[in-house]
């Protein structure tokens, strides 16, 4: 077995069956971060912090086409939950209904998903104030953020997937990076209500975690 190290990367070359075995049990744990905890005469013993994104706590940007573990944080996300005595089949569906006066029409768009639910918006444009409940509300006010983050509690509180997906994330900053950024929900105020209804989520999986037996 041959160790190199140069330009910062360390390499190793092995010859006999059993060095190829110590390569072999490496190359499991490709894309997974070690710091080494031990160094001696005698050996080396390294840490395991995790998967290198996770340990690097690099942000992760939710849109659409993210990772499936997290693809459910996405408000386009076929995710059903209850707000205010309506039903509805994703956060998208739920925002861009906002757009449309008629209730009837806003029962429709709650029905939907995905793209589907986000193209449903688009014939309405954006009007300047709207009505939810008996309120007018201005779009892009913090109001209309008020709104989103309602629809995300909501979302998260009821639904399994798409809770355990936030707290997947663990600490990761989370972002909310597209083409054309809204002027509705920009993606940094979308990326602070997941984070905030993630702390809040953590907190309460914390506080009823049963104590020691007595």
């Amino acid at each position: 077995m041959k160790l190199t190290l140069k330009d910062r990367v360390l390499a190793l070359s092995v010859e006999t069956g059993e060095e190829r075995e110590v390569c072999a049990l490496l190359a499991a744990v490709d894309g997974y971060v070690f710091r080494l905890h031990v160094a001696s005469d005698r050996g080396l013993s390294f840490h395991e912090l995790g998967p290198e994104d996770e340990a690097r706590r690099a942000p992760l940007n939710i849109t659409h086409g993210v990772s499936p573990v997290f693809a459910p944080i996405s408000n386009l996300a076929r995710t059903p939950f209850e707000l205010d005595g309506e039903r509805y089949a994703s956060v998208e569906g739920f925002w861009q209904g906002l757009k449309y006066p008629d209730a009837g029409k806003r029962r429709t768009l709650a029905k939907l998903s995905g793209v589907e639910a986000k193209e449903a918006g688009n014939p309405a444009g954006q009007p300047a104030n709207f009505l939810y409940g008996a309120r007018m509300i201005a779009a892009g006010s913090p109001e209309h953020w008020a709104l989103m983050r309602m629809a995300c509690t909501a979302k998260f509180t009821q639904h399994a997937g798409a809770r355990e997906a936030l707290l997947a994330t663990g600490e990761r900053w989370l972002t909310h990076r597209v083409r054309k950024d809204s002027r509705t929900i920009p993606g940094a105020i979308m990326a602070d209500i997941w984070m905030v209804i993630r702390g809040r989520l953590r907190r309460g999986a914390e506080e009823e975690e049963p104590g020691p037996a007595r």
